[in-house]
């Protein structure tokens, strides 16, 4: 997109419009909920193919997400090459490494203990696909002059809301990870500078013999996370 649309508002049909009514609308969301309840993050992933189709129409899903003045600032970098994750995986190990051993982020390690992560991360080579997701700091009309873009981290987070929710259905699982810097990521996915890697989503099969820590079940619940007002 390169913001190369008319300043004028231009009003269309909404199409498409739901009308469900109040039964199916408590009967659909109690069924996603239910789905959504199954959603786990793994790290031993199966080595079984994933469909390229499958991987684009979750992307594609994502990319229907909101996002300031319509922007979209966000890209998705899709890579199951062998060669290209193990890139990924050493140069984030490199900065993993040097993350666990500094001793300013003890009290995040000590957060991070009952999950049971350290330093290697093999599952960025061995899971089917890695999905890197961008933000696009600003953007570039045809022409190649800047346009600045708006509510940029949260117009990402609502997409990668979405993505992570699509693979779920899809009957996939996956894993996010974010390793601090992640500067290589541009480099490695070819990138402009004007977009900036927020995380590594690691996306497949569970290995038969995958394990969740428990730690990871525990969830606040509704009392704790919402407040009602009628």
């Amino acid at each position: 997109m390169n913001n190369d649309y008319s300043d004028n508002y231009a009003p269309i049909q909404l199409d498409g419009r739901l009308r469900p009514s109040k039964l199916q609308m408590a009967y659909k969301s109690h069924q996603h909920l239910q789905s959504m309840k199954h959603r786990r993050t793994i790290r031993d992933f199966a080595e079984k193919k994933i469909p390229y189709s499958v991987i684009k129409n979750c992307i594609r899903v994502a990319s229907l997400a909101p996002s300031g003045a319509n922007h979209q600032p966000w890209h998705f970098s899709a890579i199951s090459d062998k060669k290209k994750k193990l890139e990924i995986r050493r140069a984030a190990e490199k900065e993993e490494t040097r993350f666990y051993n500094d001793m300013k982020n003890e009290e995040w390690l000590k957060a991070l203990k009952p999950l049971g992560t350290d330093s290697e991360k093999l599952h960025l080579e061995r899971a089917p696909w890695l999905i890197v997701v961008f933000a696009e700091r600003y953007g570039q009309r045809a022409n190649g002059t800047k346009y600045k873009n708006f509510y940029v981290p949260e117009s990402v987070g609502i997409a990668t809301g979405f993505l992570i929710t699509a693979l779920h259905l899809a009957g996939l699982y996956c894993l996010v990870h974010t390793p601090n810097p992640m500067r290589f990521l541009a480099k490695i996915c070819k990138r402009p500078l004007s977009n900036k890697a927020t995380l590594i989503l690691a996306v497949g099969h569970p290995e038969k013999t995958a394990t969740i820590p428990k730690a990871a079940t525990l969830k606040k619940s509704l009392k704790e996370v919402l407040s009602t007002f009628k």
